[in-house]
C-alpha cells in the first residue's frame, strides 16, 4: 500500500460538489498513464486509456460526507445542514474544518451532558442538536463565513495495529484502488474510461451523467462496504470480513449484481490468486446502480473494500485489502472483454 497517496487523498477535502481539489490529485496521478483526459460539466474527472474492445468503465467517487454552513448565528455558532449520512452519535466534540473566505478549524458542540435533562441524556443525539464553534467573534466569523460554505472532518490517516484509520475512507479508499489498478495495467482490449465521480454521497449524481456520457457496455464500480465484523454481531450478519481480502459485490439495495459478473471476478481472483470474498449489504447502496442503469445499461459489477466505522468521525480498513482490491481492478480491466464478447 502506498501510505503516503492515500494519506494525501483522505487529508484533501471534497464536499459533494466541491471536489476540485481531490479532482487535481487524481488528475496530477492519472494523466501520466494514459491517453487522455478531461473534466465533464459537473466535474466529473474523466481518464481514458484506450483500447480496441468494448468501453469499459471503472467509477470511485471523489466527494466525501460533509456539512454546509446553513446559517450563522448572532452568537458567531453555525447551524449546518448534512451533506450526505452521518452517525450522529459520533459527531461530539469533533474537530472539523469550515471552508469559508478562510479555512477555519471548528469543533462540532452540542448541549453539555451536565445541562441535558434525564429525558434528553437517554435520547441518541440528532444532527440539529449540533452547531460548529470556530472561536471566533461573531463579527469576525461574518467576514469569513457565509451560508453554503461547506465543512469537512479533520483526521489524519494514521496506523492501526496492522490497520490504518481515517477519515473519509469512503470513498478515498475507492480512488486510491482505481488509481493504483490504471497504473498496474496489463495488456488490455477493453476500452477504458476511469471516472473519479461526483456527489455520490448526495445521490450518485455523477455516475449517472459520466455513464450517461460515456455509454459503457461493462463498467466497474469501486467503494468501502460494511465490515461489520465487530463485537456483537453475528457471523451470518457479517457483510464483510476485515482482513480477508477484496469483496465482490453481489447485493445492495441499489442492485442486483448479475450473476455472470460475479462468476468472472471471482474466477479471476482464483486464478491470480488474490484474495477475496462476497458481499451482501442488505441496506445501503453505490454509483454501481447509475452504471448498471445508464445510457443502454450496462453488465456492471463492483469490488468493495471492507471498512469498520462507516459514516463517523473515522473510518478503518486493512492494507491488505486495499492491495487485493487493486489486483482484482487490474485483472477484471484485462479481462472484461469476456463479458460482452
Amino acid at each position: 500500500m502506498n501510505f503516503d497517496l492515500l494519506a494525501e487523498l483522505c487529508r484533501t477535502p471534497g464536499a459533494p460538489g466541491h471536489e476540485e481539489r481531490v479532482r487535481a490529485v487524481v488528475e496530477r496521478e492519472l494523466a501520466p498513464v494514459v491517453d487522455a483526459v478531461w473534466t465533464d460539466p459537473l466535474g466529473n474527472f474523466v481518464a481514458h486509456k484506450a483500447g480496441t474492445g468494448p468501453r469499459l468503465m471503472l467509477c470511485a467517487h471523489m466527494d466525501e460526507i460533509s456539512f454546509m454552513v446553513q446559517h450563522v448565528e448572532d452568537s458567531g455558532f453555525l447551524r449546518i445542514l448534512p451533506l450526505g449520512g452521518f452517525d450522529a452519535k459520533t459527531l461530539t466534540a469533533q474537530r472539523v474544518i469550515v471552508h469559508g473566505r478562510e479555512e477555519l478549524l471548528g469543533v462540532m458542540g452540542t448541549t453539555a451532558v451536565h445541562l441535558m435533562s434525564e429525558e434528553d441524556r437517554k435520547r441518541p443525539p440528532k444532527l440539529e442538536d449540533f452547531y460548529v464553534d470556530v472561536g471566533l467573534p461573531a463579527e469576525r466569523v461574518r467576514e469569513l463565513v457565509r451560508p453554503g460554505d461547506v465543512i469537512t472532518r479533520e483526521r489524519e490517516l494514521a496506523r492501526l495495529g496492522e490497520l490504518v484509520t481515517s477519515k473519509s475512507l469512503d470513498n478515498r479508499a475507492g480512488l486510491y484502488v482505481m488509481i493504483e489498478a490504471v497504473r498496474a495495467l496489463g495488456a488490455h482490449e477493453c476500452d477504458i474510461f476511469a471516472v473519479a465521480a461526483v456527489q455520490e454521497e448526495v445521490g450518485l449524481r455523477g455516475a449517472r451523467v459520466a455513464a450517461s456520457r460515456i455509454r459503457p457496455e461493462v463498467a466497474l464500480a469501486m467503494d468501502i462496504t460494511l465490515a461489520n465484523d465487530g463485537p456483537g454481531t453475528a457471523a451470518h450478519q457479517h457483510v464483510s470480513t476485515i482482513g480477508a481480502g477484496a469483496a465482490i459485490k453481489v447485493y445492495d439495495t441499489s442492485v442486483i449484481v448479475p450473476a455472470r459478473v460475479v462468476d468472472h471476478l471471482i474466477r479471476v481472483a482464483d486464478e491470480r490468486g488474490i484474495a477475496h470474498q462476497l458481499e451482501i449489504m442488505p441496506r445501503g447502496g453505490t454509483d454501481t446502480r447509475e452504471l448498471q442503469l445508464s445510457g443502454d445499461g450496462a453488465v456492471a459489477g463492483c469490488v468493495s473494500i471492507p471498512t469498520r466505522y462507516v459514516h463517523q468521525s473515522v473510518e478503518t480498513l486493512h492494507p491488505d485489502d486495499l492491495d487485493a482490491a487493486v489486483a482484482l481492478v487490474a485483472a477484471f480491466c484485462e479481462t472484461a472483454q469476456e463479458l460482452v464478447l
